[in-house]
């Protein structure tokens, strides 16, 4: 989902708090409407990382391109994961949850991120490309250091053996 529509539905979100919690501080207001779009700042750093540039409009070209691959794959049949997108994993979620008990503040972050991800599983299932976002920090990391281990020219294992 693009930004601007995290930014509406965010804005909605956090007006339909306000209308029916009226007497919440307004920080609190603040802080689960930022979260709600401002969470896809690891899709800014993915793109700064293999970019090598800050321009934000460079930032969504390569979304844009990354996008059409990704049709393209999927009209193929092919079935990969994207860029890897730390906000957006439970375990992250967790941490800001788990936070939220030390300070309340993170709680109303919590509420702004899990708002923001609702829309975004509601919009990858919708377009048929659920597959595409990996949800767990430590499946990535394992994935990643498989590939890195691997790199280095040694055997991958496989999980069912040829036997000669």
């Amino acid at each position: 989902m693009l930004p601007k529509w995290h930014i509406l539905f965010g804005a909605i979100f956090t007006t339909l708090i306000w209308f029916f919690i009226p007497s919440m501080p307004i920080i609190y207001l603040t802080s689960i409407f930022l979260a709600s779009f401002l969470i896809d700042f690891d899709h800014y750093a993915n793109a700064l990382m293999k970019n090598k540039s800050p321009s934000l409009r460079k930032a969504f070209e390569y979304h844009d391109k990354k996008r059409e691959e990704e049709l393209k794959e999927i009209s193929k049949g092919i079935r990969r994961k994207g860029d890897f997108h730390l906000f957006h994993t439970i375990e992250f979620h967790a941490v800001i949850g788990l936070l939220g008990l030390i300070w309340s503040g993170f709680f109303f972050i919590f509420v702004g991120m899990l708002f923001h991800s609702l829309l975004d599983v509601s919009s990858l299932l919708f377009a048929g490309v659920f597959h595409r976002r990996e949800f767990f920090f430590f499946s990535w990391a394992k994935k990643s250091l498989n590939k890195t281990h691997n790199s280095f020219g040694q055997e991958k294992k496989s999980r069912n053996p040829q036997k000669y």
